[in-house]
């Protein structure tokens, strides 16, 4: 309890979760102290349209029956042939009647989404159902939507070892857990795992769970959207292990020096 109650004094927020891990992690790519310490006073806010996209992606994917709730789609197309012209997106006309569509959303509490986006995640969905992979041991056909069955959305609260942690699965079945995640590259996922410091996330989950089975379901965002459902390795979960360990002995060291600033933290490696 002490790690949790001196972490809730200094930053307060009782709890870590991978999205703040990763700024403290030993050789991660967003690796600063400082960094973690907005992040934990929630002074850092990281927006970006892949970000946005890739929310409305698990929305239709696991819980499309919150998209009506969730999202306000402008299909501005029987507007533009009103409008007419080469340009109608650039006539004052549009650009009113666009505002009054963010207008909408906003009072309704909605994200605004452009009509290509929800078409382009139907579209992945479609492709995602029809999927199949086989299972390289049994020989086995298996449907990709197999790896996506099981409670979705399931938030997580509690202790590894010391240490207060907090996540939310993207599915939770009874034999594994799985991540949801749309890529720009397919065949560049698995460089991004231990780029992004996904490990860190799936060694939290599989601890916390108490499962061995850890896998993302990975689907390109470039049309014809190739998926790909991709288990974590005991490689992986080991380096995830060992980023998690590091991040909470860097935490730890801040925690037990309440005069030093996050603003004194630099790197030392060899390369």
């Amino acid at each position: 309890m002490e790690f949790a109650n001196k972490l809730l004094e200094r930053t307060g927020k009782g709890y870590l979760s991978y999205s703040a891990l990763k700024y403290a992690a030993d050789g991660g790519r967003q690796q600063d102290m400082k960094l973690f310490e907005l992040y934990m006073k929630g002074l850092l806010k990281k927006e970006s349209p892949a970000m946005a996209f890739g929310s409305l992606y698990d929305c239709m994917l696991l819980e499309p029956e919150k998209a009506d709730e969730r999202y306000h789609v402008i299909y501005d197309q029987p507007k533009m042939d009103e409008i007419g012209g080469k340009s109608p997106r650039s006539t004052k006309v549009y650009k009113e009647w666009r505002e009054e569509e963010e207008a909408k959303a906003k009072a309704s509490g909605k994200i605004l989404v452009a009509e290509e986006d929800m078409d382009r995640v139907i579209n992945m969905v479609n492709r995602l159902d029809e999927s199949e992979i086989v299972n390289p041991v049994t020989g086995e056909i298996v449907p990709v939507r197999y790896f996506l069955t099981g409670k979705v959305q399931q938030e997580i609260m509690g202790w590894i070892g010391d240490i207060p942690v907090r996540g939310f699965l993207d599915v939770r079945n009874e034999n594994f857990i799985t991540d949801s995640k749309s890529t720009r590259s397919l065949y560049g996922f698995r460089y991004d795992v231990r780029s992004f410091d996904y490990d860190i996330q799936a060694y939290i989950y599989t601890q916390h769970e108490q499962m061995q089975d850890f896998y993302w379901v990975v689907q390109d965002t470039s049309s014809p959207h190739l998926c790909g459902v991709y288990k974590a390795s005991e490689l992986t979960l080991q380096s995830g292990a060992d980023k998690f360990q590091s991040a909470v002995n860097n935490i730890r060291r801040w925690l037990d020096t309440p005069t030093k600033d996050t603003s004194s933290f630099a790197l030392f490696g060899e390369i």
